[in-house]
């Protein structure tokens, strides 16, 4: 986005008009193709001074005012809470994980499962919450975080199987998914381009912008609604009787409500496992046939009772889960390779595709792995190409269909030049790097952004569109840089006051991160999240780290020694930004690490000598943590991380769907803690 100068009072009628003229135009870019002129400060500036002209000539007020709407075509300021939080459902892949949640869930209860298992459509839409007061619908919420969603109440009205007024005086809140159907989805196109709008590129995406979209079109884009569930309101109980899912579901479509139910998949109970796993595999042959997208199938406890038994994860119900269906396939054609230079310095290829849609999105690009890949599988410009989605979120390509080629195919062209700086590449290796790429601003906006991450610093809200505005705008050369951002730049930035004192206080509580954390946001070559561990704990201090040579790195645990030279030639090139970071106040010494003058010996540890390999789901004590924390809990009180089991293995801690490394943990005859046993193991460390 561009920011455009902020807008005058308006302090006549003309003035006025062209101010809602420039909302109305803002929000329908904003709400269509994203692709609006307007920053978000610029737009709230410009609604305030509608507002104020509406309060001082409420009899010149139009009926198409932002002001006048729920929402006024922007994200409200400041989100609005859920009564109860919206999580979102764990996944499985296949029968022996489905498997596996059974038996962590029968677990849970502590017997089998008496209610039966509810088997209904994972659909592929957007999450909705239906507030209903009194029988009458009076608000819609996104999902947005979980715990605050994003109020999209001018949609009431155009949504299929979800009506304004209930066939029931009850305040309750129905919960389901909002999507276009592929009649919906083509019918939207049509009325988008008839007024002049970029069309959707695919239903799922369509979906979000016709709901969020809703209060500032001038025309009506219908979505269809499927409840899945009831959650109390205002502090009243359900509102809607029944002791199962499937009873409250049938309430709810009596009461006018659209469920799962009445989808061409519906809703089964079974009574056994394998009768869920025979519905999956149906539903799985009936997908292409349905009018709508789905990416998996959810099974749930049917009984409330045993719900609430089963109880809840910190992001998900233990007693719900989504077996996702197989990835989709389809052939496209080549169109180019282009080269990128990654956070450090990796010169990645990426293939630019002729659009395709694969499992319900666009795809144009996808991941070519390295040159080698390309050079092994003989790929082409022209090629036609198999992609699919590792994962349903990162297309790739895997070998082209030779069968198909024509003889118009090109050989792929290798740059012989860093695309970024101009300078020379290292070829020596199967991924190719620039010469110079650990410096020269070669992957600066890519080393930022995974410097900010989660398992690096961790500064929640400070994305990759913040960032590219401070480096633009000079505040920003390296990630010490962030440390000494002022609120003013911020502000700049952000176009939000109130987001640069947030992000001001996430920056303050970064410097506190243990030095493993601070190691591996610099991005030094050859490292990562597990070996930035290993160093950080085997020397320390930063000082050690940076005093330490070829030799003493390839004394690392898991440091390959032939990559120690590249490691320590980066650190040492580091130097002026390890400098920054240290006068910022950031944190260069790790808990736990090697002994410093008064530190504890390793083996005062409660895990000291110990080979600890993590399984399952962690509750309790260890709840929230994801592997990457549990493995720096591991190596901080004296241990050593491991992600198989072998004879190495000492110890093994399973949570929830432990599965084949605790069979084969077993087997061995290896200690096997749950996870309040080891939490208690590691008594004050887990602090």
């Amino acid at each position: 986005m561009t920011t455009a100068p902020a807008s005058s009072p308006a302090t006549t009628r003309e003035a006025y008009n062209q101010a809602v003229d420039a909302a109305l135009t803002a929000c329908a870019a904003y709400y269509g193709d994203g692709d609006t002129k307007l920053d978000d400060f610029t737009y709230d500036t410009l609604v305030h001074h509608i507002a104020a002209y509406e309060r001082a000539h409420p009899e010149h007020i139009r009926p198409d005012s932002p002001t006048g709407k729920v929402g006024g075509g922007a994200a409200p300021s400041g989100d609005v809470p859920h009564t109860v939080p919206m999580l979102s459902l764990d996944n499985v892949y296949s029968a022996d994980e489905l498997r596996k949640w059974s038996v962590s869930l029968t677990r849970r209860l502590g017997g089998p499962l008496h209610g039966g298992y509810a088997v209904e459509l994972k659909l592929d839409g957007q999450a909705v919450a239906a507030r209903y007061r009194n029988g009458r619908l009076v608000q819609l919420l996104t999902r947005g975080s979980g715990t605050h969603g994003e109020d999209i109440s001018a949609a009431i009205g155009s949504i299929v199987g979800l009506p304004e007024q209930l066939a029931l005086e009850a305040t309750v809140e129905i919960r389901g998914e909002a999507l276009l159907t592929r009649e919906q989805f083509e019918k939207a196109n049509e009325q988008r381009k008839a007024h002049g709008d970029k069309p959707f590129s695919n239903p799922r995406n369509g979906t979000a912008g016709t709901l969020r979209g809703a209060a500032s079109r001038a025309y009506v884009i219908e979505t269809t609604f499927f409840a899945y569930g009831v959650v109390g309101l205002d502090g009243e109980e359900f509102g809607v009787p029944g002791d199962t899912h499937e009873a409250v579901m049938a309430r709810v479509a009596e009461a006018g409500v659209q469920t799962t139910a009445v989808s061409e998949a519906g809703l089964l109970v079974c009574t056994i496992l394998e009768d869920v796993q025979a519905r999956i595999e149906e539903i799985t042959a009936l997908r292409p046939e349905l009018p709508f997208g789905i990416d998996g199938v959810v099974v749930k406890a049917n009984d409330f009772a045993e719900q609430e038994a089963a109880g809840f994860a910190t992001r998900h119900p233990h007693w719900a889960t989504a077996y996702k269906l197989p990835s989709v396939e389809r052939q496209t054609k080549l169109l180019d390779v282009e080269w990128n230079v990654g956070r450090t310095g990796i010169i990645a290829p990426t293939a630019v595709l002729e659009a395709v849609e694969v499992d319900g999105s666009i795809v144009r690009k996808a991941t070519l792995h390295n040159p080698t890949f390309i050079r092994d599988s003989g790929m082409m410009i022209g090629d036609v190409v198999t992609v699919w989605k590792a994962g349903d979120i990162i297309p790739r390509i895997e070998a082209p269909v030779v069968d198909a080629r024509t003889g118009t195919e090109t050989p792929v062209v290798f740059p012989e030049a860093c695309p970024t700086c101009g300078g020379g590449i290292d070829t020596s290796g199967e991924r190719w790097e620039c010469a110079d790429g650990t410096g020269g601003g070669c992957g600066l906006l890519a080393a930022l952004r995974y410097a900010v991450g989660r398992d690096q610093l961790d500064i929640d809200g400070l994305g990759a569109t913040f960032i590219e505005a401070l480096v633009e705008d000079g505040a920003v050369a390296d990630v010490a840089d962030l440390f000494t951002l002022t609120r003013p730049q911020l502000v700049k930035a952000t176009r939000s006051e109130k987001r640069a004192d947030t992000l001001l206080e996430r920056i303050a509580a970064a410097k506190d991160k243990p030095l493993n954390r601070v190691f591996c946001a610099l991005g030094i070559v050859r490292t990562g999240r597990t070996l930035s561990r290993q160093i950080a704990r085997h020397f320390g201090t930063m000082d050690a780290i940076r005093a330490a040579d070829a030799e003493a790195l390839a004394a690392v645990p898991k440091l390959p020694g032939a990559n120690a030279p590249k490691i320590a030639a980066h650190i040492a090139q580091m130097g002026p930004v390890i400098d920054k970071l240290a006068a910022a106040g950031v944190t260069m010494t790790e808990p736990g690490g090697a002994p410093t003058d008064g530190g504890d010996e390793p083996a005062a540890k409660p895990l000291a000598g110990q080979v600890v390999v993590v399984t399952g789901g962690m509750n309790g004590p260890l709840a929230g943590r994801n592997r990457a924390e549990m493995n720096e809990l591991i190596e901080n009180a004296g241990g050593t991380s491991s992600s198989s089991v072998s004879r190495k293995t000492t110890l093994l801690v399973a949570g929830d769907g432990a599965g084949s490394k605790l069979a084969k943990a077993q087997q061995l005859g290896t200690t096997v803690l749950g996870e309040q046993e080891f939490a208690d193991l590691l008594g004050d460390h887990l602090s």
